[in-house]
């Protein structure tokens, strides 16, 4: 088995500004499987909210190398390697979508059948994100990226350009469906519910669900925070690879599973399985990604209510073209993926 590590670095279209931070350029990394003339290939989009970097990422292969990836040919010992050793989520992603993707091409299977889900639907409609900006910026933003076409639209939010933010898109687009994302940028419950009780008075506001506004540590203030939350909350940074479900039923209505967090194609599926086992809103997303990694997410995108999938429409020049939009859909390339 030959196994390549391969860096992409990706100018973005805009300035990518959320709560945590901005960046006009994200370094992601594709790895590739080569064997008897069969190619899989898996992207892995190293996040530092979790301290993952493009450097750690590729130390980590290194050593990987080193202990006997190039042997590696099955799950099963794709499993044994990496419980030697800590590895980032993404980069074990990345791993075994490789894997999978070659596996499913030498069945002669596309990776959805290999997966054992039912096929994707032909087009995807996905959310489409507005990053913080200032108010100035948002009406020019949404004319150029033809937001209005995407259903819903994400919004991006901090605590002090949250409320002007949202005051220019429902002025814009009144009665558009929006999900809001805080990314942890709210310290506790009661800052929460001041700022959602002010935001409850602009006009035209239509807001379907609320991800992830305090930190994942605040569990006292989620649990408290579930039922007086006027709309659903949805954990994204409190399930990465593993999650409680028990204690997550308790804070949250929904969960945004994320391959990248994920580690792999069956963490993420045995995540949404037990998500809408618990009785909550299954919702599958992405990092800022390339089409292969939105290609990926497409293959198990039956298991999700709510799809955000954007994050290759983030990126200038993407450069493999695996997954088309129109109208707000998406629609993956059949079997391109895996060869």
């Amino acid at each position: 088995m030959s196994w390549t590590l391969t860096t992409y670095e990706l100018p973005l279209r805009y300035v990518w500004k959320i709560a945590r931070g901005a960046a006009s350029t994200k370094t992601n990394l594709v790895v590739a499987l080569h064997r008897q003339g069969r190619a899989g290939r898996g992207e892995a989009a190293p996040n530092l909210r979790y301290g993952e970097t493009p450097a750690a990422l590729q130390a980590e292969f290194a050593a990987l190398q080193a202990a006997g990836l190039d042997q590696v040919g099955s799950l099963a010992a794709l499993d044994e390697l990496l419980a030697a050793g800590p590895v980032s989520h993404a980069l074990s992603f990345a791993l075994e979508a490789a894997l999978t993707h070659w596996l499913a091409a030498r069945a002669g299977q596309e990776v959805w059948q290999f997966l054992g889900v039912p096929r994707p639907a032909r087009q995807v409609p996905t959310a489409f994100t507005l990053p913080i900006m200032p108010p100035g910026e948002v009406a020019g933003f949404l004319r150029a990226q033809g937001a209005a076409r995407f259903s819903p639209l994400k919004i991006k939010l901090n605590q002090d350009e949250g409320l002007d933010l949202l005051r220019e898109v429902t002025r814009r687009l009144p009665g558009h469906p929006l999900l809001l994302d805080g990314n942890e940028a709210w310290p506790d419950a009661d800052g929460l519910l001041r700022f959602l009780e002010n935001i409850k008075a602009l006009p035209g506001l239509n807001v379907r669900l609320l991800e992830q506004p305090l930190p994942a540590a605040a569990e006292a203030d989620y649990r408290a925070l579930r039922a007086r939350s006027p709309y659903p909350l949805i954990a994204d940074e409190s399930v990465t690879d593993a999650a409680d479900f028990a204690a997550i039923a308790q804070q949250f209505h929904g969960v945004n599973m994320k391959l990248m967090k994920a580690g792999g194609y069956r963490r993420g599926l045995d995540l949404l399985r037990q998500t809408r086992a618990h009785g909550l809103l299954p919702m599958i997303g992405c990092m800022v990604e390339t089409s292969l990694g939105i290609w990926s997410a497409l293959q198990i995108s039956t298991l999700a209510d709510v799809h955000d999938l954007d994050g290759a429409l983030v990126v200038r020049d993407e450069p493999f073209g695996l997954v088309q939009e129109a109208n707000g859909a998406l629609t993956a390339q059949e079997g391109v993926g895996i060869s």
